[in-house]
C-alpha cells in the first residue's frame, strides 16, 4: 500500500539534547546542559511558522528532556497556538508551577517516561536516584493542574518483568493511556545494548502476557501493530536537521532547516523514497492494522543496512535476526553532519 501526503501533518520536534538524568536507554546520547550547537528560541519561532503555514496539525515535542531547556515553556508558548503540542518529559522538572503554566499556555498532553513500577529499577535505568518518586509527583503535578497524561515505558531486559506492575500503576494514579515501546538502537542506548535488549520472543511473551485494567488503553508497535510510519513523520533535531521520525536520528540527514526550508526538506529525494513504503517483504497482518507496509525504518535499516528491508522486530519479517545482538557495521550506518555556521531563520 503506498500512502502519500503532498506535505506533512505531523511533526516531531527536538528542543534540547541536554538532561537531568543520565538514562542508559537515552537515544540522543544527552549531556547535562544545552549545547551551543541547539536551535535559538527565535529560530524555533521561524521554524513553527513555517510548520503552521505549510498545513501541520500536530508536534509532538522531545529531548532530551524538553523542560531542562532554560525557556522551553516559552518555546512551547510559541507552538501551541497553532498545532496540537504534546510533549514528552521525565517529569522530575515538572513543578506545580510549571504544570500550571504548560496548561494556561495550552498544551494538549503529556507523556510521562517511567522506567519501572518501582524507584529501584527505574532509578538504575536512569542513574539518578530519587528519580522515580521526583517523576510521580510530577506526574501528579500535571494531573492536577489539568493537563492530560499518558505514561511511557520503554521495555529492557531489567524492567520486563514490571510491565504489568506499571499498567497497575497506571490504574491507580488514574492515568487512562500506557506505551509499552520497544528499544531503538540509537544514541547511549547502543553502548548498553546488551545489558538492555531481549529477544523478540521474550518481548513477545511479555507483552502476551499482560493484563490490562479495565481503565487502561495498552498502546504498542510490535506484530500485528508494526507501521511504517515514515510516510507522515516530518521531525526536526535541535541542531535544525531534518530526519523525518525521531527514531530516525542516528540514521537520517534531509538536510538542515537553518539552510533551506523545511519543505524542502520534506521534498528530499532519500526521504521521498522511504516515505514511499516501497519494502521487500512485509506482514499482512501489520499492514492491515496499520494502513503501511515494511514496519519501522529505523530498526529496519539499523538491523539490515537496507531502507527497503522488513523491520526485524514483527515476529512475521524478522527473518532470523536476533534482535538483542547488535548488527555489525552499525556505527557505520550513522550520520554525522555538520551543523551550519549561519541560519536562515534568524
Amino acid at each position: 500500500m503506498e500512502l502519500v501526503l503532498n506535505e506533512p501533518l505531523k511533526s516531531w520536534l527536538q528542543v534540547t539534547q541536554s538532561c537531568n538524568l543520565k538514562c542508559r536507554q537515552c537515544y540522543g546520547d544527552c549531556e547535562d546542559r544545552p549545547r551551543a550547537t541547539e536551535m535559538r528560541r527565535t529560530e524555533y519561532a521561524s521554524l513553527i511558522r513555517e510548520m503552521a503555514e505549510s498545513g501541520v496539525i500536530e508536534v509532538f515535542v522531545e529531548g532530551g528532556e524538553p523542560l531542562n531547556r532554560p525557556d522551553a515553556t516559552d518555546l512551547l508558548a510559541e507552538l501551541t497556538p497553532h498545532v496540537m503540542t504534546r510533549l514528552r518529559t521525565n517529569a522530575t522538572l515538572l513543578t506545580p508551577r510549571t504544570a500550571t503554566r504548560l496548561k494556561e499556555i495550552g498544551i494538549g498532553e503529556v507523556y510521562v517516561d517511567v522506567l519501572g513500577a518501582t524507584a529501584a529499577t527505574h532509578d538504575w535505568h536512569v542513574r539518578v536516584p530519587g528519580s522515580f518518586d521526583r517523576t510521580v509527583q510530577g506526574l501528579k503535578n500535571a494531573q492536577a493542574a489539568g493537563l492530560p497524561v499518558s505514561l511511557l515505558i520503554i521495555m529492557t531486559r531489567r524492567n520486563v518483568h514490571e510491565l504489568q506492575d506499571v499498567l497497575e500503576l497506571a490504574a491507580d494514579l488514574g492515568v487512562p493511556r500506557v506505551g509499552v515501546l520497544r528499544l531503538y538502537p540509537l544514541g547511549r542506548a547502543r553502548t548498553q545494548w546488551k545489558d538492555l535488549a531481549l529477544r523478540l520472543t521474550d518481548q513477545m511473551a511479555a507483552l502476551d502476557s499482560l493484563r490490562v485494567p479495565d481503565t487502561v488503553h495498552l498502546m504498542t508497535s510490535w506484530h500485528p501493530k508494526d507501521g511504517n510510519c515514515c510516510w507522515q513523520n516530518a521531525g526536526v533535531d535541535a541542531t535544525g536537521r531534518s530526519v523525518g521520525c525521531a527514531y530516525l536520528r542516528d540514521y537520517a540527514d534531509y538536510g538542515n532547516v537553518r539552510e533551506v526550508s523545511w519543505l524542502d526538506t520534506w521534498n528530499d529525494a532519500a526521504y521521498v523514497r522511504n516515505r514511499a513504503g516501497h519494502v521487500d517483504g512485509g506482514c499482512d497482518s501489520c499492514e492491515g492494522t496499520q494502513g503501511s507496509s515494511g514496519g519501522c525504518r529505523s530498526t529496519a535499516f539499523a538491523f539490515t543496512g537496507r531502507w527497503d528491508a522488513p523491520d526485524p522486530f514483527c515476529t512475521t519479517t524478522n527473518g532470523g535476526i536476533d534482535v538483542s545482538q547488535l548488527p555489525g557495521g552499525l556505527e557505520d550506518r550513522r550520520v554525522r553532519p555538520a551543523v551550519p555556521a549561519t541560519s536562515r531563520l534568524l
